[in-house]
Order: structure tokens, then sequence, then C-alpha cells
């Protein structure tokens, strides 16, 4: 098929079945959300968030994206920004790979980096902060708010929530990695639409707050969060997987070796939560499970993928960027 544009290229991503070993009585499917243009789920968001506010007139050419991001988020806006010629600001940290932070600059994006971590250890609030100090100071400016914004739900229950409802006939559970909100807000308000019995599970990560937890330093971007997004009140979420970060790791690189797929951090930690949900499943009956790889794992050859990283990690924890440095 020969596309004609930049949209054309946003979503009809491709499913795989999964082999999880030690589970053959699981059925197991993956949408890989890594085929959009930028690499990751977040086009869908942008270009549909973006499209919204032009039509709706609540921006115009003149008018300034901010957002905040750890790296896909802002890709996306910063890609299709220029494809719709708008200026964008992104808000990032010191935990940004340099991949994500070039693409964002070769996409035109002008970056402001936060450098003091916030109350709980990380830099989102501080992130946060920033972005409403910028646009307080900036005429026609808009705050893309993916935290909040009812745009980005709403991006996702037409998109990829319609998606998978058209791929399956049936679907028994769905899992989703939890960042932001506005993925599993919408997705899962579509499928319980149609599917109404289907269980829908969240997967979070150890030392984020979403779910009440205590924070605490988190070194892989995308998934988890050192606030509760306003957006996941319209959630419709059944249970709750909590992942450690070591487990995410040792997750990505099975599915690689088992699966041939090289994903980016959030979908090992989902891959890691089917299997510690089912971990004493043995029933005859065989559930047909969906869930989403969000993005690639070029994004994450420098930590999950690097081995010296890897074991700096592992072996001392706090001092994890050291090995990056080294590098």
């Amino acid at each position: 098929m020969i596309v004609k544009n930049y949209k054309d290229r946003v979503g009809k991503t491709p499913v795989v079945k999964l082999e999880l070993k030690n589970h053959p009585n699981l059925d197991v499917y993956s949408k890989l959300e890594f085929s959009n243009p930028t690499g990751s789920v977040k086009d869908r968001a942008a270009v549909f968030v973006i499209d919204k506010l032009l039509k709706t007139g609540e921006i115009d050419q003149n008018t300034t994206l901010v957002e905040s991001s750890s790296g896909n988020f802002g890709i996306a806006l910063a890609s299709y920004c220029r494809q719709k010629n708008l200026k964008f600001i992104c808000v990032v940290d010191p935990h940004i790979t340099n991949v994500n932070e070039c693409l964002m600059r070769l996409n035109g994006a002008e970056i402001i980096k936060v450098t003091e971590p916030d109350e709980n250890g990380g830099y989102l609030l501080n992130r946060i902060r920033k972005v409403k100090e910028i646009k307080a100071g900036l005429e026609n400016s808009y705050w893309v708010n993916q935290y909040c914004n009812p745009y980005n739900a709403e991006a996702y229950y037409n998109s990829l929530g319609q998606e998978i409802c058209d791929q399956f006939e049936r679907m028994d559970y769905l899992f989703l990695g939890i960042s932001s909100g506005g993925t599993i807000t919408g997705v899962s308000k579509k499928v319980k639409e149609h599917y109404p019995n289907i269980k829908v599970i969240a997967v979070d990560i150890e030392g984020s707050v979403i779910f009440g937890f205590p924070p605490k330093k988190r070194f892989i971007p995308g998934i988890g969060s050192s606030m509760v997004p306003d957006i996941l009140r319209h959630a419709l979420i059944d249970d709750v997987v909590m992942m450690d970060e070591v487990s995410t790791i040792e997750s990505c690189r099975e599915l690689l070796n088992d699966n041939f797929i090289f994903a980016g951090g959030s979908s090992g930690s989902v891959y890691g939560a089917i299997k510690k949900y089912f971990k004493d499943y043995k029933g005859s009956y065989r559930p047909r499970i969906i869930t989403i790889f969000p993005d690639r794992g070029e994004r994450y050859i420098s930590t999950i993928y690097n081995d010296c990283w890897c074991r700096d990690f592992l072996s001392k924890g706090e001092n994890v960027n050291s090995c990056l440095e080294r590098n």
C-alpha cells in the first residue's frame, strides 16, 4: 500500500501472537505501536490533538505548543508540529536519552531541561511547574497537557481502541502500561463498550505513585508517574499489576530472545506483568489476552539493552548513571 501523507502512516499497526515461555495455555496478542511514523503509540495522540485544536480554533498558526515529556510524546509532537509548521517547546529532564533529545531537536523542537529533582525524587512535578511558567510568560501559547487534556484520551478511544475492537472477535483481558494515562483511559472506555466482560489490567512500575504506592527514584522512562494524572478519573480499570525495573529489563531481553521483538521498557513491563498475573494459571480455558507494545527498543539502547548499564544498575542501583557517563 502506498500512503500519500503523514497522517496515513499513523495507526493500522500490525498484531503479532506472542510465545510466553512456560505459559502454553494463554493466547497473547500485541499491537506493535512502534510501527507508527516516529516509532511510538504517541503519534496517534499528537496527530489527533493538533488537528482537533486547529479545527476548533483553540490554536492557530502562530501558537506555540508547550509540553512536558519523557520522550515519545515529545518526539511525536515535534514531528507533527514541524509538518504543520507550528512552534513547539518541550520540557524534559536529565533522564531523557541522547537519542530522544536528538530526535526532538532534529524535528525543530526547542528543548528546555529541568535539572532539579522535585519533592518525590523525580522531575515530573518540576517539569510541570516549568511548563506553567513558560506558558504564563509566552503570549499565544498552548499547553497540550497529556495528563489532563480530554483530547488525549479521545485520540486513543477513536483510533487504537477502535482498531483493537475491529481486529478481535473475542477479548478476555487487556493489559496496558500506564504513565500519563491517556492511552488506558481512551482504550479502556472503547473496549468496555464492545466487550463489557473484558478485564482491563493496568501495569505500573515500583516508584510510581499512581496507585498509592510510595515514590522512589525510577530509571526507565515511559511507564509510571510522580503524580496521579487527572485524566485517569475516566479510565475503566479492573486490576493493577506492579512491576519492578529489574523484571522489566529481564522481560525486554526475553521478548527479544524468544519473540524477536525489539521493544521498549513499557513493553517489557507489560510482557512480564502478563506472566506474573497468570503465574499459577492451570485452567483448561485459553484466555485471549491483548496488549500493546508502545515504542521501539532503539530508544533504550543505552539503558535496558546496554550490558554495562544493566550491570551497574543491578549492582549499585542509585549509581546507575555512572555507567552512562562512561559511555
